[in-house]
């Protein structure tokens, strides 16, 4: 088979949080109207998977590929029964509901499922004295959350962090979070839907929740809830690559690495593709090339390039996320070390173990 880029299908949500700001700030041209609270850019999520919408591969899922080309879609190490990373824009017009997601131990023990979900988010507007609600001040214990949670007082359990345009927050399984409003966000993840909210609403239409559904509720978040976790937002770690065009590691971990890269109008660079890598657009139209395949990035769209392209070159203006399954050593620990990161900076980008 002839590989090409692979333009999915994404699903949109139009949680009660969302508003325009993906078509307005970043200019989508195909989403629908009304309300957006997120697109599911790259997905295998169970009943939400992408499927190929061109070329001879039109039609497969996403988890079709995965099962029948390992090899040319993943290309080196991951093997495994569905993608292992989901990519989405989200947009807190309004405030996320105060949330978290099992870790993998939790998620196979109290949820029926495979693994968990550690995320991370890369803030691409915010408005000025935006904050995030991430993770649970020193000594809040498990009964005092539970209190704080019934009354709808998350300030006085939670700690309320700054948010910045260009940041990114790496957020463990079992951290509890929310971020909104007026906040845009790039969001990259585990494969996994499985959440447990502590608000009394549904996120899907507002509905006021019944009492024990909500209690139910708490009583599962509380049980999968990590008091550990207290991430910081960062400003990635940039690796010099010319005048003219930009690389920041955003964050890194086992589960996936993000980096943006940027390049100046007219200016060229080349990316390898060791494994399965997702572009997505934050800027304006930037022109990809790969083997012999040539097209154009719309803005706020994304592109899922497979390891058998081996390369791809994007010509600027350019402004792309980038996200693949990482080999820490290679991928992060190295290129780092060798810019002149010491293991602490490394460090703060996630999970990297056992850094030289």
């Amino acid at each position: 088979m002839d590989w090409y880029p692979l333009r999915l299908s994404a699903p949109t949500m139009t949680h009660v949080f969302g508003g325009r700001a993906i078509v307005d700030l970043l200019g989508r041209l195909d989403a629908p109207e009304g309300r957006i609270a997120e697109t599911w850019e790259v997905s295998d999520v169970e009943g939400k998977g992408a499927e190929v919408l061109e070329g001879p591969l039109a039609g497969w899922s996403l988890r079709r590929l995965v099962k029948e080309h390992p090899e040319e879609l993943m290309g080196r190490g991951w093997r495994g029964d569905r993608f292992p990373v989901l990519a989405k824009f989200i947009d807190g017009t309004h405030m996320l509901p105060v949330h978290l997601h099992a870790d993998d131990a939790t998620a196979r023990r109290l949820e029926n499922e495979p693994n968990g979900k550690t995320e991370a988010w890369h803030i691409i507007d915010a408005a000025p004295g935006a904050t995030a609600l991430v993770g649970v001040r020193p000594g809040v214990d498990r009964d005092s959350l539970r209190e704080a949670l019934l009354q709808g007082d998350f300030d006085a359990v939670m700690r309320r962090v700054p948010v910045r345009a260009g940041q990114t927050l790496y957020v463990p399984g079992g951290t509890l979070h929310s971020f909104g409003p007026k906040t845009l966000v790039y969001e990259i993840e585990q494969t996994s839907d499985t959440q447990r909210s502590a608000m009394r609403h549904r996120m899907e239409d507002g509905s006021r929740l019944p009492e024990d559904e909500w209690r139910h509720n708490i009583g599962m978040l509380l049980a999968e809830w990590k008091p550990e976790p207290r991430p910081d937002f960062h400003p990635g770690l940039s690796l010099r690559i010319d005048d003219d065009v930009q690389r920041v590691i955003c964050c890194a971990g086992p589960y996936f690495a993000l980096e943006r890269w940027r390049a100046a109008t007219g200016s060229t660079f080349s990316y390898a593709l060791a494994t399965a890598t997702i572009v997505s657009n934050v800027g304006a139209p930037v022109q990809l090339k790969t083997g012999g395949w040539t097209g154009t990035l719309p803005a706020a769209s994304t592109l899922l390039l497979p390891a058998a392209l081996g390369e791809v070159e994007v010509t600027g203006p350019a402004d792309v996320m980038v996200g693949y399954l990482p080999d820490l050593e290679t991928d992060i620990h190295a290129p780092l070390i060798a810019a002149g990161y010491g293991p602490e900076a490394i460090a703060a980008l996630g999970e990297t173990t056992e850094i030289p």
